[in-house]
């Protein structure tokens, strides 16, 4: 029987019992294809099913697949009532009719057929929601307001989610009763149908405290992200049975180092200090680089509720006034910290590296170590900037860093060479007081010293990884894909059309090509205007056991080993380490973790995507408090993106704004894709990326943690001879059919923010990924 004449047999048998299972042998049975050839033909034919999604197989026994002929994805809302829904990286989203969109909301997990194919390749299908899958607020938090004139409830919820704002929600008398305004967070009971398409109902659960209580406005986020924030009661137990001091019986089979010079570089208020380092310069000319790991692994161990809880919430997140430890304090700030003048357990690798920045030779072993100092960025920048007072203040250390000053350019000018990308985006502190308000916004400078660490991590990272990956044995790797063709393809043809090509295939872009393209435009006012669409282009660095390389650093081999105490995948490698150790690279010992790697890469990736968006949004809405009594006043900014909906400026403190395009009101404006500009029907003014502009502002919203601006002199932009091409002979909006419409509606209003949403995912990236994190 031809293999397509059996699929197609054996497909409707499973439809027509869709509630059953078969192993290939009962099917094999049921046809009488008994002989081994033909049973052979009965289990291609299944696995072929189960390739082409007809069928899925658990444990040998095949069943009907319920989504054949669905795809599974996340719905994006829009607010004049139609949506998107996101299933696949590389292909374009659905587009949702209103009356198709089954009242889903942004977030929840969907399941869509198709009701009309792409019709090219820039617009995707258009579908309709069959199913909600699961509901992105099936929690949810905000301020409580008492009384309701709806029947059986007390009162309502005004949400807190950005995403959620436009929806009322009820609160039902089944849980606690809040005082008024409390902030609360309470389960959701009832969600949206065609009856109550805008409304929620609720059950309150738990009680925060008063909506003006210093910190609420941050605390409310966290938990609106469902990031864990208190530690239950047996993990803080448990934490608490672990020394504060190392014993003698823990030296055992580590190496001592506690006589080698290691120090601890730092910004001034760290305090789970996971790295030290030291350097000399060997007589054959090459140098010695030692980077020593805390060893949190020896005291969260496998399995444990300290594992356990670490697991879920899978990164340490740094907000404007605290962290959210990964792990309890007396760990990542006590015995796993690599604090002065105690002893430690660390996991060390020490590298010979030459003077091209190649590393010769390495050991990877675990150590006894003891800081002898615990420096911070600031002071090593002055010794390396030759500040006499702090040399003689330092005098035994200083010869110590300017040898590593040495190894680090080294290091720098061979990921130079090799093509590794450099960003540096300017990054921002917000200054509260006492209360938790934004009181000031301050740069931060990255000076030789934080360069330097970061130098030392990264080779660190790269050792570790290509030694375990030579070895052919199971890892979690940090990976960052190349830029799909299309996105490629996409940048090359806007940075051509700004008179900077990019020479090389978009089919196969390397970092050298970028890294070429931000040489030639070094100081051209295109530069930042190239940088930002590179970003956007760009995928995002993730966790996988697959040893694919960092585009972005332009490395062969990457992990991420240097920060266990607030990064999970960083205590997983060091387990890895361990257990190849003791228990070799055989088989056997490979099978332990093998099929458990994928599933860690995927869950710490979107543990560490939940920890940048509560950062993010906690940015966002201290900076908006901070522009609060700012209203009406004038500031130099930037444009960083130009929408079809108007342009994002970003102040020199990097607080970002929007000018909507209704606040353009000296000419009409046309968005040029190709341009990524918004140009003047009449007068030709060009606003497009990297643009200076003077701007004012009109309004601040600290709950949706928006501010709006206006510009100051649209008179003083730059005119083009650019005209933006017309989709309707000639015509200018109000003469576009429906479709045209839509098409632009979906292109301004959803594919805008997630760029620009991708911008700042990457530059974020590039911050977190700088010392500890890429």
């Amino acid at each position: 029987m031809a293999v397509e004449q059996l699929k197609s047999q054996i497909g409707g048998f499973l439809k027509a019992n869709r509630e059953q299972s078969f192993s290939a042998q009962n099917m094999a049975d049921g046809l009488r294809m008994n002989s081994a050839a033909g049973y052979q033909d009965v289990v291609n034919a299944m696995n072929a099913l189960v390739r082409d999604g007809e069928a899925v197989e658990k444990d040998g026994q095949f069943s009907y697949n319920v989504n054949a002929g669905y795809v599974i994805g996340e719905y994006h809302a829009n607010d004049k009532g139609f949506g998107f829904v996101k299933y696949d990286s590389e292909l374009p989203d659905f587009f949702i009719n209103p009356e198709n969109t089954l009242q889903a909301m942004q977030g929840d997990t969907v399941r869509v057929s198709t009701v009309k194919p792409s019709a090219s390749a820039d617009r995707g299908p258009e579908g309709k929601v069959e199913e909600i899958i699961s509901h992105a607020f099936e929690r949810v938090v905000g301020t409580f307001s008492l009384g309701s004139e709806a029947k059986g409830m007390i009162g309502e919820i005004k949400l807190s989610d950005k995403k959620a704002m436009g929806y009322k929600v009820l609160v039902s008398a089944d849980g606690i009763t809040p005082n008024d305004g409390q902030v609360v967070v309470a389960d959701v009971t009832r969600f949206p149908d065609k009856v109550h398409p805008r409304e929620l109902v609720a059950t309150v659960t738990e009680t925060l405290g008063y909506k003006d209580e210093p910190g609420m406005d941050i605390l409310q986020i966290v938990y609106s992200k469902k990031v864990p924030s208190e530690f239950p009661q047996e993990v803080l137990d448990d934490a608490a049975k672990i020394p504060v001091d190392v014993p003698k019986s823990d030296w055992a089979g580590r190496e001592d180092l506690t006589e080698q010079t290691l120090v601890t570089i730092d910004g001034a208020d760290t305090k789970d200090i996971d790295d030290a380092v030291v350097a000399w310069k060997l007589d054959n000319g090459n140098y010695h680089l030692g980077v020593h790991i805390a060893d949190v692994s020896h005291y969260v161990t496998e399995g444990s509720t300290i594992d356990a809880e670490a697991y879920k919430r899978g990164t340490s997140v740094y907000l404007t006034d605290r962290v959210i430890p990964m792990l309890p304090r007396n760990i990542s700030n006590g015995i796993a910290s690599l604090n002065p003048n105690v002893v430690r357990l660390a996991m060390s690798v020490e590298m010979e590296i030459n003077p091209q920045g190649q590393v010769v030779n390495h050991r990877l072993h675990t150590s006894v170590i003891k800081s002898h100092a615990r420096m911070t960025y600031d002071a090593v920048n002055k010794i390396l900037d030759g500040d006499v007072f702090v040399q003689d203040e330092y005098a035994q250390l200083t010869p110590m860093f300017k040898v590593m000053g040495e190894l680090h350019d080294i290091l720098y000018n061979m990921r130079k060479k090799r093509g590794a990308i450099e960003f540096d985006a300017p990054e921002a502190q917000v200054v509260v007081d006492d209360e938790g308000k934004a009181v000031d916004i301050k740069l931060r400078e990255r000076g030789t010293a934080e360069r330097m660490i970061e130098s030392f991590m990264l080779v660190a990272n790269e050792t570790v990884a290509e030694h375990f990956d030579k070895l052919e044995v199971p890892l979690l790797y940090r990976i960052h894909e190349m830029p799909d063709e299309e996105r490629a393809k996409s940048f090359f043809e806007f940075s051509k059309a700004l008179g900077h090509p990019v020479y090389g295939d978009p089919s196969k872009v390397t970092p050298a090509m970028l890294q070429q393209l931000m040489a030639d435009v070094a100081g051209d006012p295109a530069e930042q205007m190239i940088s930002t669409m590179m970003l956007r282009a760009m995928k995002q660095a993730k966790y996988a056991p697959d040893p694919i390389g960092h585009f972005g650093l332009g490395a062969d081999y990457y992990t991420h080993f240097t920060s266990p105490i607030r990064r999970y995948p960083d205590l997983t490698v060091h387990r890895l380490i361990k257990w190849y150790e003791k228990h070799g690279y055989g088989p056997e010992a490979q099978a332990k973790y093998a099929d458990k790697l994928g599933q860690i890469g995927e869950d710490t990736s979107a543990r560490e995507r939940r920890a940048i968006d509560t950062e993010r949004d906690v940015d966002a809405l201290k900076k908006a408090e901070y522009m609060l009594d700012k209203v009406g006043l004038e500031f130099d900014g930037v444009v960083n993106s130009a929408m079809k909906f108007g342009l994002f400026i970003s102040l020199e403190n990097t607080v970002e704004g929007l000018v909507h395009i209704s606040n353009l009101t000296d000419d009409h404006y046309e968005y040029d894709e190709a341009h990524a500009a918004l140009i003047g029907r009449s007068k030709h003014r060009i606003f497009q990326i990297g643009q200076k502009v003077r701007v004012k502002v009109l309004r601040v919203n600290k709950e949706e943690r928006t501010v709006d601006f206006m510009l100051v002199d649209p008179e003083n932009a730059p005119t083009t001879d650019i005209r933006v091409a017309s989709k309707n002979n000639g015509k200018f909006g109000k003469g576009r059919n429906r479709e045209e419409r839509r098409k632009n509606e979906r292109r301004g209003k959803s594919e805008g923010p997630r760029q620009r949403r991708g911008n700042l995912d990457a530059k974020q990236g590039q911050k977190r990924d700088a010392k500890r994190n890429f």
